[in-house]
């Protein structure tokens, strides 16, 4: 059905027709027609102008380099903190679902957790020694050398899910400067990811196609899971533009292993700026954002900076270029 939806999207329309036809797309689904790049003329397709770009200057982006950006427009469903990798993300009250069946089994989300917990128990270690009295304590050895373990920045493993509504602008951004490591591709459904339904089917992000980018931002490892829905089967990459989703066998490569592209060279992948285009989608959908961030911050004097925070709750409507995290503000 969402490729049948797709080849009557792609369909042209009459060039007289289309002033016409988008502004009742624009009143049923809310679109604001002041963004758009073009004149309506200018859209030879209803995909055309669904993927729509946007004026110079229509989503700023917020410059704070201790900051994470929104990746679309869109409404906050969940957002936290992941403790632990096996932990799950809370699709709705009562149904959750793993984040490494999100992002795949050999996502480095998993080495990523496992470090944060080994410092977090030899920090511990430290802390419980340090109060023994020993030759240590009352030593002239350095007290970087003695405290370097203390003043080591403490991470956490945050999500953020935001839900497109069809009337939203469906390009995906880059919600920091990264490095893209891995991209990885899953087969599956395409149930709908409005509301209803994520309230009614288990696993639901889990289960549908989507398309994940891994790699690492200055604060650690970063990931955005691109997740398809009904009539959202194209998901399109602009920076790999010959990635094909939503393909006739898909239903049938569903149980099979998900298709992955390391992206060259290996080791640092491919630079992308925050603010940048990287993806887009031909229909309402959703994406998950899954990032570490500082929980603190040593300073020169030995003290920590505030810990990181959400810009943002759940329920929020946020545009791309807002923040949904800062740290470091006193």
């Amino acid at each position: 059905m969402s490729r049948v939806w797709g080849s009557l999207m792609e369909v042209e329309v009459p060039v007289f027709m289309r002033p016409a036809i988008y502004k009742a797309w624009a009143r049923a689904f809310h679109s604001n027609l002041q963004e758009p790049a073009l004149p309506l003329e200018e859209y030879p397709s209803l995909q055309a102008f669904f993927i729509r770009s946007l004026k110079q200057g229509s989503r700023p982006i917020d410059p704070d380099p201790n900051c994470l950006v929104s990746p679309v427009d869109g409404k906050v469903l969940r957002l936290g903190q992941l403790r632990g990798p096996g932990t799950m993300i809370e699709q709705v009250k009562g149904f959750s679902y793993p984040v490494s069946s999100l992002l795949g089994a050999t996502s480095s989300l998993h080495d990523t957790a496992e470090k944060d917990i080994s410092g977090e128990q030899t920090e511990q270690n430290v802390s419980e020694n340090s109060s023994a009295k020993s030759w240590w304590r009352v030593s002239v050895a350095s007290p970087k050398l003695r405290d370097r373990t203390l003043l080591s920045p403490k991470r956490g493993i945050f999500y953020c899910v935001l839900y497109l509504h069809p009337g939203d602008y469906h390009r995906v951004h880059s919600p920091v400067d990264w490095n893209i490591f891995k991209r990885r591709h899953f087969s599956g459904n395409l149930f709908p990811t409005n509301e209803r339904a994520v309230r009614t089917i288990r696993n639901l992000y889990v289960e549908n196609e989507r398309v994940v980018l891994e790699g690492q931002w200055k604060e650690g490892f970063v990931a955005i899971a691109a997740v398809g829905a009904t009539n959202v089967g194209s998901i399109k990459l602009l920076i790999e533009p010959e990635l094909r989703t939503n393909g006739p066998g898909s239903m049938m490569l569903h149980s099979q292993p998900y298709d992955e592209r390391v992206y060259e060279p290996e080791g640092s992948g491919m630079m992308v700026k925050k603010g940048q285009e990287v993806a887009g989608f031909n229909m309402g959908s959703t994406v998950v954002i899954v990032f570490e961030a500082p929980l603190s911050k040593a300073s020169g004097n030995g003290t920590f900076s505030p810990d990181f925070g959400f810009c943002v709750k759940a329920g929020d409507r946020i545009r791309v270029g807002e923040a949904i995290g800062r740290w470091g503000q006193a």
